[in-house]
């Protein structure tokens, strides 16, 4: 290979996509002490109780003993005489999770948005607005985000329904100047059809599409449930085949045992290219942002011993998080049309 050659590859690479994918666990993460009015959002497990909702199904005979809302939302849905409890459920659960707001301090959400760039992805089976809040945040920082995909529906998201323009529920079509329309959630039953819906149809291309090229995979929060067969099925096809996978790296943010999250998502693992966090400031996106694959590409390719210089911390302040965000914007538009970022090393 001639440096040229060299030059390009390297970066091309370094200029791949990083995904993450979020789940519940992620918002739990992001909002530990609940949101900004104290309410909180739940796993799973435990979700009804846990959200003050067990009065629903209160007088549903139901055959399940788990408090699971995958379980106890797939039986509902099965028996056409719990529509009406089925339809209160959802009516209630758009109108709670609506309600979340992101209290005024750093949140990681906020550091997530930060920590990637135009060319990354989150997706996230979240139904909570809060992501969607941090990015309206992040804009005000910089522009250079990455895209986000909501996989299951998202309360604070809508679209028109005669033209492909979405945003910000309470906006607008560009095109037909109508309201938009709210997008539909997808509520965890076994068999979910992701095609009906243009919407969430286009979200998930997007998901696809970026998968085929990732370079880093970030799961973060998501368990990959019994319900969720058909995703993880796709996330899988979009991947391809473990021996077409040996440069890349799956990194898993999750406080479950290290054992139990390789089982779940071992279809997704080459060997031992793989990382456990048990919290995001652990991660690659804390510890290097809008440099994940940049760091990941000097360390593994360049062989460099790299050192996490400029990183997201516990409790930064806004204006600590600004100065650190300008200073590798910074960076980034000093570099010539064919450069490349490199990751500042340390000599051992």
């Amino acid at each position: 290979m001639s440096p040229e050659e060299a030059h390009e590859l390297e970066r091309l690479m370094k200029n791949r996509p990083h995904v993450v994918i979020l789940g519940a666990g992620a918002t739990m993460a992001s909002i530990p002490n609940g949101d900004k009015n104290g309410r909180k959002s739940s796993v799973m497990n435990g979700f009804i109780e846990a959200l003050g909702m067990t009065d629903i199904i209160k007088d549903a005979n139901l055959k399940t003993k788990s408090n699971n809302l995958e379980d106890i939302y797939s039986e509902l849905y099965d028996k056409e005489n719990y529509s009406e409890i089925r339809k209160e459920l959802d009516v209630r659960i758009r109108t709670y999770f609506s309600t979340l707001e992101l209290p005024k301090e750093v949140n990681i959400y906020d550091l997530l948005l930060l920590s990637l760039k135009g060319k990354d992805l989150i997706a996230t089976f979240n139904w909570d607005p809060l992501l969607l809040q941090a990015y309206q945040r992040a804009c005000r920082i910089t522009k250079d985000l990455p895209d986000l995909a909501f996989l299951h529906g998202n309360v604070l998201v809508g679209y028109c329904r005669n033209h492909k323009y979405g945003g910000i529920l309470s906006q607008q079509c560009e095109k037909c100047n109508e309201p938009f329309s709210p997008v539909p959630l997808l509520y965890p039953v076994t068999h979910k059809n992701y095609s009906s819906d243009p919407y969430i149809n286009d979200n998930w291309k997007a998901l696809k599409n970026k998968l085929k090229r990732a370079y880093i995979v970030t799961i973060f929060g998501y368990s990959a449930p019994n319900t969720d067969k058909e995703a993880i099925s796709i996330m899988k096809e979009a991947w391809g085949d473990l021996d077409s996978r040996t440069l890349e790296d799956i990194e898993i943010i999750d406080i479950q045992n290290e054992d139990k999250l390789v089982l779940s998502w071992g279809n997704f693992i080459h060997s031992h290219h793989y990382k456990i966090c048990n919290d995001f400031f652990s991660s690659s996106l804390a510890k290097n942002p809008r440099r994940t694959t940049v760091e990941f590409f000097d360390r593994t390719m360049n062989c460099m011993f790299t050192k996490s210089l400029r990183s997201f911390v516990p409790n930064m302040s806004w204006e600590a998080v600004k100065t650190l965000i300008s200073e590798l914007l910074e960076e980034e538009n000093q570099l010539p049309a064919d450069g490349i970022l490199v990751t500042h090393a340390h000599t051992i």
